[in-house]
């Protein structure tokens, strides 16, 4: 067996399993779980009914292997939603590919870019997946922790110079999961100044771009590049997905964008991997990135749900609107993060995913203790029922604690 395989830290899932056997959760109450973070909203009809209808299109059914870059069709749907989100113009041949996910894409590029015994860099707490990949490619993690004083924004500059001169790669999460924080244009000029003087790539994770709660979308990796006038989008790519924006997880369905020297050796890469997409989920993908009524529909939604969760949970947690992606990151009274999941299920049967399980001790602290993330992906319903039984729940635990 791989080596490297042992170096991989158990799934947050996994750990949650662990954390509550032995736990019996009321049974006076039906189950809401908030741990993770799959969309639930509904599929748009017209997603569905074009998957459907290419299985009987000729040179879009199954009859034939797909090729690992995509049909040109399928690249303009991409370049053509970055033009129209960003203001962008990338070349559809040389500059996009398409790819399974942004999870997917994310754990490959690794194994593209990182040389064994570098450095992978990635915000603290983080999505489990760039730990992953840096240490099946042979690399050294290196965790950077976000500052709740400063909207959670990474402290690049914690970094010591030793380390960014031995880095190969830098995960970004904007916006971030779990804290929902945006990286602004001078914290994107302050990486872009490391990278050219350290020759790292960046891949920027923006798999959350389209749910947003403030009047001006998201500011994009490339989109920042921009505006610095970057337009080589040198060591820069970024990943995307229709899994939140258009409700289709199990489409597994995304594109990457960016630097075309990197995404041809990406694509040599994904030629060995076997990572074409099947033409009839490029037809339903090309279907989905070229309308944007139910995107904002999707985001309505989600607007509607924080906007009814929030007064509730406000007074009893440490916690704030985020600017974008459908979490909310709560600090718990009490401190511990694991006990407070572990107790409100048993007495509220509410799921709650630790704090801690989504990060690693960094500077003698574990940045995501005492907090606990919650996907807000359920119908509103139940997301409110969760939240007053989790208000009642603090209350009758933590009668004099104070957010």
């Amino acid at each position: 067996m791989n080596p490297l395989l042992a170096r991989l830290q158990p799934y947050p899932f996994e750990r949650l399993r662990q954390l509550f056997a032995g736990v019996t959760p009321n049974p006076a109450l039906r189950p809401i779980s908030l741990g993770i973070g799959e969309p639930k909203h509904p599929t748009p009809p017209f997603i569905k009914q074009a998957l459907s209808d290419a299985l009987h299109q000729p040179g879009h059914d199954l009859a034939a292997y797909p090729p690992t870059i995509g049909s040109p069709a399928l690249r303009e749907a991409f370049t053509g939603w970055l033009q129209r989100r960003y203001g962008l113009a990338l070349d559809p041949a040389t500059q996009v590919l398409p790819v399974n996910g942004s999870r997917e894409a994310l754990f490959a590029f690794a194994q593209t870019v990182v040389s064994p015994g570098q450095v992978v860099v990635c915000p603290n707490p983080f999505y489990q997946i760039y730990e992953g990949a840096a240490l099946l490619a042979g690399a050294t993690p290196h965790y950077v922790p976000s500052d709740p004083a400063r909207n959670f924004a990474v402290d690049w500059d914690g970094v010591p110079e030793a380390t960014w001169a031995k880095t190969g790669l830098v995960y970004v999460c904007s916006p971030g999961n779990p804290t929902g924080a945006v990286m602004p244009l001078d914290e994107w000029a302050r990486l872009f100044a490391l990278s050219d003087r350290h020759g790292f790539v960046i891949a920027a994770d923006e798999c959350y771009s389209e749910i947003f709660f403030r009047d001006e979308a998201p500011l994009g990796g490339l989109e920042a590049a921009a505006r610095l006038g970057r337009t080589d989008f040198a060591r820069l790519v970024a990943f995307t997905s229709l899994s939140k924006r258009s409700n289709v997880p199990g489409l597994r369905s995304g594109f990457v964008a960016g630097d075309a020297a990197i995404l041809r050796q990406f694509a040599l890469y994904r030629t060995y991997h076997g990572s074409a997409m099947a033409p009839p989920v490029a037809a339903a993908s090309i279907a989905a990135w070229g309308d944007e009524a139910h995107v904002e529909d999707n985001r309505a939604q989600y607007r509607r749900k924080f906007a009814e969760v929030m007064p509730i949970l406000a007074p009893v947690l440490d916690v704030r609107l985020p600017d974008a992606a459908f979490y909310l990151w709560a600090g718990v009274p009490g401190g511990d993060d694991q006990a407070y999941a572990r107790d409100l299920l048993a007495h509220y049967n509410v799921t709650v995913l630790p704090g801690s399980f989504l990060a690693r001790e960094s500077g003698g602290r574990n940045p995501g203790a005492g907090r606990v993330r919650m996907a807000l992906v359920a119908e509103a319903a139940e997301c409110i029922e969760a939240a007053r039984r989790i208000a009642d729940f603090t209350r009758q635990h933590f009668p004099r604690a104070t957010p």
